[in-house]
């Protein structure tokens, strides 16, 4: 009896003990009416915690509190969304009392909404909404089935006779194919640009773009040959490149190049976001090119390269409009503040999605 008393008085203190070690559920991030944003850890044998987020250009630190808990407060944020991660003496980890993270397939970093007192055009408003589906095709290119994300628009009706012109939107490298939703907010922005009527009713169809292990230009092929007709296969849309638009950032806008450029019939619409174009592809199609201009004008209604002064890649981005243009290729391009970040690809998505199919 004695025994099984002494049992139940350590598991006790066990449980007691085990309590007093969890880490406290925090209130992270914390976002108030006049735009100051909290962020808190708990890391009471840390000696050094920052955060790291897009909000500022360098790392900032946090003050530790007698009970362990870290916090800074940021005032005047920006309105947007941004992603964060906090770096615990030296070690980069995600915000664990937010679980809002950023879709991507190395480190996922936390994402917090800054939604300001006036509905931002990727805000989610009291308008018709659109539908996103999950859907998965046959990748003969790859040999193996892929899954791809498609956003049909408000009202849309697949037994209806209605066709539909289509935008094929690609993510950046390491990014998923949920990125363009989850971060980049793709299907609130053509709803809320639909409802203003800036926009035209359209498919957006949101592939993965990554092909790794295999050769990057194998994604050329698998557009071209798998999605593309999966989607016409599936979808009420037209088939003919005055209706058929494409789009990306970063590594997804050096594919854009490549595929737009090497299917100048097949697409009316390429428009470029911050590309990445160091590829053995871009090199291969892009070096000696000698276009029939004149042609290639006639194809394209619009082709669009956007990026911001402070990106990593906005040198490279100047050299690859610079060549565009000497090869007599029109071209608009818009240029805007900010660096390589998924804030400035909604105002690239927004700019694009109010051109097209116009």
């Amino acid at each position: 009896m004695k025994k099984n008393i002494y049992t139940v008085f350590i598991l006790f203190l066990s449980v007691q003990f085990a309590i007093a070690q969890r880490a406290p559920r925090l209130s992270s991030p914390d976002v108030s009416s006049d735009n100051s944003v909290t962020f808190r850890y708990y890391a009471p044998n840390s000696k050094n915690v920052l955060l790291s987020t897009e909000i500022l250009k360098e790392p900032i630190a946090l003050t530790k509190d007698d009970k362990g808990v870290w916090t800074v407060t940021l005032s005047k944020v920006k309105p947007d969304i941004y992603p964060y991660s906090f770096i615990v003496d030296g070690v980069e980890t995600d915000d664990p009392n937010n679980t809002y993270l950023f879709a991507n397939e190395r480190f996922k970093r936390s994402v917090v909404d800054v939604p300001g007192n006036k509905p931002l055009i990727h805000s989610l408003k009291n308008v018709p909404h659109g539908k996103i589906s999950y859907r998965f095709y046959n990748s003969k290119t790859l040999n193996k089935t892929r899954r791809v994300l498609v956003y049909t628009p408000p009202g849309f009706n697949m037994q209806e006779s209605k066709k539909y012109p289509v935008l094929y939107l690609i993510h950046g490298g390491s990014d998923t194919e949920e990125t363009w939703t989850k971060v980049g907010k793709a299907n609130l922005i053509a709803d809320n640009l639909i409802a203003e009527g800036k926009a035209k009713s359209m498919i957006i169809v949101m592939p993965y773009g990554n092909v790794r292990p295999a050769p990057m230009p194998d994604f050329t092929k698998d557009i071209i040959n798998d999605i593309i007709p999966f989607i016409e296969s599936n979808y009420p849309v037209y088939n003919d490149s005055e209706h058929r638009a494409i789009a990306g950032f970063s590594v997804g806008g050096g594919q854009t190049l490549n595929i737009g450029f090497t299917n100048t019939d097949k697409f009316a619409y390429i428009s470029s976001y911050a590309p990445y174009t160091a590829t053995e592809e871009f090199a291969k199609n892009f070096t000696n090119w000698n276009p029939d201009a004149k042609k290639v004008n006639e194809q394209l209604k619009l082709f669009t390269i956007s990026v911001g002064k402070d990106d990593f890649l906005y040198k490279s981005v100047q050299a690859n409009i610079s060549m565009f243009k000497s090869k007599n290729i029109e071209i608009e391009t818009l240029i805007v503040p900010g660096g390589h970040t998924w804030m400035n690809c909604k105002l690239y998505l927004t700019n694009t999605l109010q051109q097209l199919f116009k």
